[in-house]
This record gives structure tokens, C-alpha cells and sequence, in this order.
């Protein structure tokens, strides 16, 4: 299969079984808006309007990328990603943001974060998180 081969591409996409994408933001608009765009682009996706709410779901074990919002009522985006880390749940973080500061993007990202984008977020740069999160190879 030729790189640029975006036919035979297609095909292997087709083969995989759905990526599941979870999004952790207290906004509903938000969640839903991320969630529709999730599916419009063929992945699995669901929205939780708190960190306690991703934990106690199923989809906590069949997550490929979390979508996660830093301030959230009750335990934060970073102590969500804390928790998940000590866990060793090893899903890949893409947090997003209304409230943008270098020492939130820094410990986000030394913490094992993928990125950490500024809300709004731009449909390409998200799309490109989630391949890098999903797919850190390429």
C-alpha cells in the first residue's frame, strides 16, 4: 500500500473497529457540540459533564482519547489526569481550555498530556491532537 493512497487508506480505516472518544467539560454546549463533531468524522464519541462521571462510566476502560477540560466542578481536568496516571490507565490527553496560562499548558504537557488547546478550538488543530494521541507514530 502506496503512503499517499488514500483508497487503500480508506479500506484499513474501514477494517478497524471504532475509536472511542470521551469529553469531560461541564458546558453542555460544548460537550455536545464536540460530540457531534466526533461522530461526524465516524469515531465513537461520549460526554461526561464531570470527572466523576467519566470514572464511574464503562467508558473509562475503552477509551482511545479523553477530550478533557481543565476547571470542572468537583475534581479538575488535572486531577483527573493525576488519578488516571497513578492508575496507569494510559489514555492519551487532549485537554482544551477557556483559561489558557503557560503554567497550566506546562504541567498539563509534563504531565503526559498530548496537547493543550485554547477554547475556541480550531476543528484542524483538535483533529490533529486526537491523530497524535490515537496514533503517536505517525
Amino acid at each position: 500500500m502506496k503512503t499517499g493512497d488514500k483508497s487503500a487508506a480508506g479500506a484499513v480505516r474501514e477494517k478497524t473497529p471504532p475509536r472511542s472518544i470521551s469529553i469531560v467539560d461541564d458546558d453542555a454546549s460544548i460537550r455536545e457540540a464536540l460530540k457531534s463533531l466526533m461522530r461526524s468524522v465516524q469515531f465513537d464519541a461520549e460526554a461526561f459533564a464531570s470527572a466523576e462521571e467519566f470514572l464511574n462510566s464503562e467508558r473509562l476502560n475503552n477509551t482511545a482519547c479523553l477530550i478533557l477540560d481543565v476547571y470542572l466542578p468537583g475534581m479538575s481536568g488535572f486531577e483527573l489526569q493525576n488519578r488516571l496516571n497513578i492508575e496507569q490507565r494510559g489514555i492519551p490527553i487532549v485537554f482544551i481550555t477557556a483559561h489558557s496560562d503557560d503554567a497550566s499548558r506546562q504541567r498539563a504537557l509534563k504531565a503526559g498530556a498530548v496537547e493543550f488547546l485554547s477554547k475556541p478550538v480550531r476543528r484542524e488543530a483538535l483533529f490533529r491532537a486526537i491523530q497524535a494521541a490515537i496514533d503517536p507514530v505517525n
